[in-house]
């Protein structure tokens, strides 16, 4: 749908003294980033990572050599390209493809925006923000969402909010 890179994790702080850096995963799990040695688009190349065991991961960036350079990664999100990825099978989306999306209800009525997308376990879940700025979420099920393109989401109008 997109041709801009996908966020696989961010830098949320230095490890040790070494350079290593703590990351938050965005993907299923570190296993997710083990294929990948290069990041933002060159700019950082991956030469270990192992799991932090609390659900995130630390990792050692060749060009990260001390705590201080550790630092400054701070809040630096970890992407790669779309050619970089497995290629997805029909049906399947990155959460990133629907952010930013219009949202319409079946009748035409446009609703918002998508502003996150998550899952809890049982299915996908888009929040929406309205314009006022509040939000509320769809599961995004045949029932609630019977389609979407690449500029915008349809939602069965029972279940805006």
């Amino acid at each position: 749908m997109s041709d801009k890179p996908l966020t696989l994790a961010a830098v949320t702080g230095a490890h040790g003294v070494t350079g290593e850096v703590r990351l938050k995963l965005f993907g299923e799990g570190v296993d997710a980033l083990k294929p990948h040695t290069s990041f933002n688009e060159g700019m950082l190349t991956l030469t270990k990572i192992r799991s932090d065991n609390k659900g995130g991961a630390i990792a050692r960036f060749a060009e990260v050599t001390s705590r201080t350079a550790a630092e400054q990664l701070r809040g630096t999100a970890l992407s790669v390209s779309r050619d970089a990825l497995p290629a997805l099978d029909e049906g399947e989306f990155y959460f990133s493809d629907l952010i930013g999306l219009t949202v319409v209800t079946d009748a035409g009525e446009r609703v918002g925006r998508i502003c996150a997308v998550e899952n809890y376990g049982a299915t996908d879940i888009a929040e929406i923000e309205k314009p006022d700025g509040k939000t509320f979420m769809v599961p995004l099920t045949e029932q609630a969402v019977p389609s979407w393109d690449s500029e915008t989401l349809t939602v069965n109008a029972d279940f805006v909010d």
